[in-house]
């Protein structure tokens, strides 16, 4: 039986995604990001899948950081999923929205609700989890505290919730990217394909003028879409940063080379993270 690993508890988002793109697979949870990359390059489940980006709040970095830095597994697939965040409370809480006095959750799902709190919730406390399940699991095993979580529809499931306040979330086209990551194993995702996507590292040699431009113009001028670019520090000195770009389209034979090529020549480092499809979830 294939297994797969998630940032967990019960309840997260990553979670949601699992249990919606793959059935019948025995699922394990994991406390942490790199506790879940690790399992995955240590052979100890054979796929992971860990979010990678949120339309809101942006890049995960630790995510990024961590496959880049310290672990480096292929992106095999890409699932997008749209986010709705509620406002959970313990069944015997009968109060109402004046009385709670903590609010818990990840602090990505915190600042997507941030108007909300601020107009409804201004003296709460704001504690910060390490995932939406988590607070949730909390808010469950509190019920004598005035407290309440922000979680998804699975949490409240999960852990014997209710939604005080539904879709509190301060934006509606809210997703989630999550990354698939595995070694060799094949993946069957039940989700709508949206596309195809190639995700490259490049490292410049040094902080040139028009740097950047010239990694650009090698893209542009082959007419390659560019869905994404972001620069992170390369831990090596203050001001020398590393490239991750996305691609709209699978690797081939002939372009990429030539950008590899190019790029190359310039004297930066490339380095493919992946070419992998892109799967919608529908709620």
């Amino acid at each position: 039986m294939t297994t797969i690993g998630y940032l967990g508890p019960k309840g997260t988002f990553t979670k949601l995604a699992v249990d919606t793109a793959f059935n019948g697979e025995e699922k394990i949870s994991f406390n942490t990001i790199p506790e879940c990359i690790d399992a995955v390059y240590n052979d100890v489940i054979d796929i992971g899948v860990v979010p990678l980006e949120n339309a809101i709040e942006g890049t995960v970095q630790l995510t990024v950081d961590y496959l880049v830095h310290q672990v480096r597994l292929p992106v095999k697939a890409e699932i997008v999923v749209p986010i709705q965040q509620h406002l959970l409370v313990h069944p015997e809480f009968t109060g109402d929205l004046s009385e709670i006095k903590e609010v818990h959750s990840h602090s990505h799902a915190i600042a997507q609700c941030h108007q909300f709190l601020h107009e409804y919730l201004p003296n709460a406390k704001l504690s910060y989890s390490t995932s939406t399940g988590k607070a949730a699991e909390y808010v469950s095993e509190n019920k004598e505290l005035p407290i309440a979580a922000i979680g998804n529809r699975l949490a409240a499931k999960e852990y014997g919730l209710i939604m005080l306040k539904e879709n509190i979330h301060d934006y509606p086209n809210n997703h989630t990217r999550f990354i698939v990551l595995t070694k060799n194993k094949e993946l069957n995702i039940k989700h709508t394909l949206q596309g195809e996507k190639t995700t490259l590292l490049i490292t410049l040699p040094n902080d040139e003028s028009g740097a950047l431009h010239q990694i650009l113009s090698a893209f542009a001028w082959r007419k390659m879409n560019l869905s994404k670019i972001e620069s992170r520090p390369t831990k090596t000195g203050l001001g020398n940063y590393f490239f991750i770009i996305d691609v709209e389209q699978p690797y081939d034979s002939v372009l990429f080379p030539g950008v590899k090529a190019e790029l190359e020549a310039l004297g930066c480092s490339v380095t493919i993270l992946g070419t992998y499809p892109v799967f919608h979830m529908s709620l």
